[in-house]
């Protein structure tokens, strides 16, 4: 009785892990997957950081403001991507920051209202990975930038992703308070699409 039960408990565990392996495995699809298009959702998070040397508090905030569109293709390499964040919509810990953000020192709000990037390539790097390169123009400035990409949720209808990236401010006119300040601004964004 006893040889028996432990052989009923053993096939049924052995069932349970087959079934959560096959519903982690549909729950995290190739890249490939999830071809089509979308658009970026108000539901993302655009969040940078800026660090200061020495250990100190650095600047941190976010955009509530921003647009955008991107295609997976079944060829990874043929996805697109376009984005466009609205300066103006900086947000920080304290109204002052907000405001040096906005001003000709750093934004320049007055005379550039976006920050858009269009890519011009797509590497995947893993199964639910990719490398994003492209054009990122601030202040009326183009540079080329890569942003790190990858994969945290899927279904018929949507995708979320986590994207990291660092840039340098100097090279679009936005390098004050360094060297207090780091010249690197790190990105943190967690962008979901939803499929049009």
């Amino acid at each position: 009785m006893m040889v028996s039960c432990k052989l009923a408990l053993k096939t049924v565990l052995s069932a349970a892990l087959v079934t959560i392996a096959a519903t982690v495995e549909a729950k995290a699809p190739a890249l490939t997957d999830a071809a089509g298009n979308y658009r970026i959702a108000n539901s993302s998070r655009i969040h940078f950081s800026v660090g200061q040397t020495g250990g100190g508090g650095g600047i941190a905030g976010n955009f509530a403001k921003f647009s955008g569109a991107f295609r997976i293709d079944g060829n990874i390499e043929r996805s697109s991507v376009e984005f466009t964040l609205y300066p103006d919509s900086v947000r920080a810990s304290e109204r002052r920051i907000e405001d040096f953000l906005r001003s000709s020192a750093v934004f320049d709000t007055a005379n550039f209202q976006t920050v858009t990037f269009r890519s011009t390539s797509v590497r995947q790097t893993g199964p639910d990975s990719a490398t994003v390169e492209g054009a990122l123009t601030a202040r009326g400035k183009t540079r080329k930038e890569r942003f790190a990409v990858r994969l945290t949720d899927w279904d018929k209808r949507s995708i979320s992703f986590t994207i990291r990236g660092s840039i340098r401010r100097a090279p679009y006119g936005m390098d004050v308070g360094t060297p207090i300040y780091s010249n690197v601004v790190e990105f943190d964004m967690n962008i979901k699409g939803v499929r049009r």
